[in-house]
């Protein structure tokens, strides 16, 4: 069987790479939100969302498990991984069903210093398991962004070495573009690729990292295919908190915020006649564009895992499709991904 096949009789997709007798679940789980958000949650209620999350993935499938060195925060920067030694603690019998991949290489204090020097990806790396505790073996690394300073060849052959060390099993990329990957891939083997996908942020360099993917029969794992939480038509100004990190970024101002209602509104039209929420309809859609695609929803809800889980098993008609592409390519969207600045300043497609 293909790298990349998921037929009817697997919902799974391989991985790439060194990993591609490995088969994870065709929907992910991203836990970035469970120590991001403020209040915190309580152990109870992430458990709960990462049980729920394992518990719909067949016994043959992992689930892919995304998390970060810095998924906790300026304040504690590695409290998303404690939280997951505490989850791996109390069920420890899950811990074969979890792929786990951990994005890392920014400074030990800023998220806003990429740093994939020989020495920096070891702090980082022995960072993220003094973190895990041992509870859990890091599955896959990755640099959050490709470092501008350091030829990739040179940092593939860096992570090669740590592998062999036995701190990690497997090499991802993330945030990069078609023709770095293909640098990678020519050193490295490479076994999951993580870009971010999904009905509003789809470019030019995003098809061509998705086709290139596919050339590569490496699987594409797309983070915030639901435009962090905007395309599940929830989020308006006056219920997202004044202290929501994501009234930083450029989508998520006020103004911004106004006009691209207006692709809620066009997505909810063909939501209901699909009979799906505005949700399912967007992770249908990036679902949508290939065997080889690994949406990574996050919730703190388990009732939002279930649904976003089930979105796995929608199928939209080519012209559902086009209808989704049409709405959102006439209304536009406002604001950048991130911040609304240059491509170099946020790292973006390295």
């Amino acid at each position: 069987m293909s790298a990349l096949a998921s037929s009817s009789n697997t919902s799974g997709v391989y991985l790439g790479g060194s990993a591609s007798s490995i088969k994870v679940h065709k929907m992910g789980l991203g836990v970035m939100m469970l120590t991001w958000i403020k209040p915190q949650l309580t152990d109870e209620q992430a458990f709960a969302s990462i049980k729920a999350a394992i518990d719909l993935v067949p016994k043959d499938e992992k689930l892919f498990l995304n998390s970060a060195e810095f998924y906790g925060g300026p304040s504690h920067f590695t409290a998303n991984l404690e939280l997951l030694a505490r989850f791996f603690t109390k069920y420890p019998e899950l811990t074969d069903r979890v792929f786990l991949s951990v994005k890392g290489g920014t400074a030990a204090d800023t998220i806003f210093v990429v740093d994939a020097s020989p020495q920096n990806l070891r702090r980082s790396v022995d960072a993220i398991n003094a973190a895990l505790g041992g509870t859990k073996k890091v599955d896959l690394f990755e640099c959050a962004r490709v470092d501008p300073k350091i030829p990739v060849e040179e940092v593939m052959r860096s992570l090669k070495e740590l592998i062999a060390e036995g701190k990690f099993d497997h090499i991802g990329v993330s945030e990069i573009s078609a023709a770095t990957l293909k640098k990678a891939a020519a050193v490295a083997e490479i076994a999951a690729i993580e870009i971010e996908v999904s009905p509003w942020s789809y470019e030019e360099e995003t098809e061509r990292v998705i086709a290139t993917a596919a050339e590569l029969k490496i699987p594409i794992i797309a983070y915030s295919p639901l435009g962090r939480g905007f395309l599940t038509g929830q989020i308006s100004q006056k219920t997202l908190a004044q202290d929501d990190p994501r009234r930083r970024l450029a989508r998520f101002k006020e103004d911004a915020m106004t006009h691209n209602q207006k692709i809620i509104d066009a997505l909810t039209v063909i939501a209901q006649a699909k009979g799906v929420t505005v949700a399912q309809l967007s992770l249908a859609w990036v679902c949508n564009l290939g065997p080889h695609i690994v949406p990574i929803p996050g919730s703190s809800k388990v009732h939002r895992v279930q649904e976003n889980f089930a979105a796995g098993e929608i199928k939209l008609t080519e012209e559902e499709v086009k209808s989704i592409k049409d709405a959102i390519a006439g209304i536009g969207v406002q604001g950048g991904r991130y911040g609304g600045l240059s491509r170099e300043v946020e790292h973006l497609w390295g």
